[in-house]
């Protein structure tokens, strides 16, 4: 039975992918997270720490290889900090990360068919993209605004989360 807790070091060179900054993990670890999460395809989740800064994150395969993505959270200006060789605790991310939909994003979805239909036909990190801004706002004015502004962009006629309305 592996050991899903496990927690495994490395240092590694900062490296940059476009604007995205990532160390890629030794393949000794890697096999080890892929043992302890069950799979070796799809986002992998991770958690650990940085130069010994707590972070969460996603395992990505992305051109053929894996990478663990560094962003500003993680470690402060990381894409000017690239060559630099930085240490890494990493483990399997067993806890459960899903985010509930908010009530009254699903009543909008409800009262909507054709809204809640466009939805449904989106890919399943778009609809997670909608469900967790939605859940994160904090006034209840927010959420009202951001719901109908949800619905009207699945509708195609408004922008949302940084993107040009849903046209189908």
């Amino acid at each position: 039975m592996p050991d899903k807790k496990k927690e495994h070091t490395f240092s590694a060179t900062l490296e940059i992918i476009g604007v995205n900054p990532f160390v890629r993990l030794p393949e000794l670890i890697l096999n080890e997270l892929f043992i302890a999460a069950g799979r070796d395809k799809g986002p992998i989740p991770i958690h650990g720490k940085i130069n010994d800064r707590p972070y969460t994150q996603t395992l990505m395969k992305f051109r053929g290889l894996w990478r663990l993505y560094v962003n500003m959270t993680m470690l402060k200006d990381s894409p000017k900090r690239i060559g630099e060789t930085v240490h890494i605790s990493v483990s399997f991310d067993h806890r459960d990360r899903s985010i509930s939909m908010h009530p009254k994003l699903a009543a909008a979805l409800e009262s909507s068919p054709e809204a809640k239909a466009v939805f449904e036909r989106q890919s399943i990190s778009l609809q997670k993209e909608i469900i967790r801004y939605i859940a994160h706002l904090k006034s209840e004015d927010s959420v009202d605004r951001n719901v109908h502004r949800a619905i009207q962009f699945l509708l195609g006629k408004e922008r949302f989360v940084g993107r040009a309305p849903v046209l189908e």
